[in-house]
């Protein structure tokens, strides 16, 4: 508990074996009440390790995406009574330290999104970002920043915290089940007008990591592309799109 609100960890895991156990250890027990781990249908003994370790694990019976598993994430820590979701990455790219501090955001009731940001503090290249994914970062998070009119400082952190409301209230459900899922639920966030607050944090792309191929970062581009002008069209007027349709199919619990 923190200030009174139940925090559940949520970890979308796909071939998360080697780095799981040295994520959850740096888990700070003593703020998190629940940690949940979905698996994506991994092809390593992801599975068993979390069994061993007695975390709670949800299985897809087949591999269905990114974006699907956070879905899944999402669903059953609300199912559990949640009232602030921390996605933590188990592949120990993003420090599990910093979970009070994001969980800290929302139970000030300043903000209802949190981001742990690579970019603030310029920790980005100094954790090991591949040049090109950063500087392919830096303008598409200052395309996203001219079409919402926000100064985040990034959009595509996997790092990521959520009040029990905003999870309910978005059409998260009529998001892709890839890893576009990232940016439109932030943008669905922004356009509802949801406040999002962001902190400095650490990465480390260690080599058991997860990262997606350039041809893949070059079509996730793309399609933020796609969803920044869905939005724009939106806003104006002169569309409209189930991702931004606040009557979208949502979480159901």
């Amino acid at each position: 508990m923190l200030n009174g609100k139940k925090i559940i960890v949520v970890m979308p895991a796909y071939n998360a074996e080697q780095t799981l156990e040295k994520t959850y250890s740096e888990i700070p027990k003593d703020v998190v009440d629940e940690i949940l781990l979905v698996d994506d249908k991994s092809h390593d003994k992801t599975v068993q390790k979390a069994g061993e370790m007695g975390i709670a694990t949800y299985l897809h019976e087949a591999n269905r995406g990114y974006g699907a598993n956070q879905k899944t994430c999402y669903k059953e820590a609300l199912n559990r009574g949640a009232d602030i979701v921390v996605m933590l990455h188990p592949d120990y790219q993003y420090p599990a330290k910093l979970i009070p501090a994001m969980a800290g955001l929302l139970t000030s009731d300043m903000f209802d999104v949190a981001l742990g940001s690579r970019i603030l503090g310029g920790m980005a290249l100094k954790g090991g970002m591949p040049l090109y994914k950063y500087i392919a970062n830096r303008i598409l998070t200052a395309i996203d920043n001219v079409i919402t009119g926000q100064k985040l400082s990034e959009y595509h952190t996997g790092y990521r915290a959520f009040k029990k409301d905003v999870l309910l209230d978005l059409p998260i459900m009529e998001n892709s089940d890839d890893f576009i899922f990232d940016n439109e639920i932030l943008m669905q966030a922004i356009y509802l007008d949801y406040k999002i607050g962001e902190i400095t944090s650490p990465t480390n792309y260690n080599k058991e990591a997860s990262s997606i191929s350039f041809r893949r970062s070059v079509a996730y581009g793309f399609g933020i592309l796609l969803v920044g002008l869905k939005f724009m069209l939106q806003k104006l007027k002169l569309a409209k799109f189930r991702i931004f349709d606040a009557n979208g199919k949502k979480i159901k619990v």
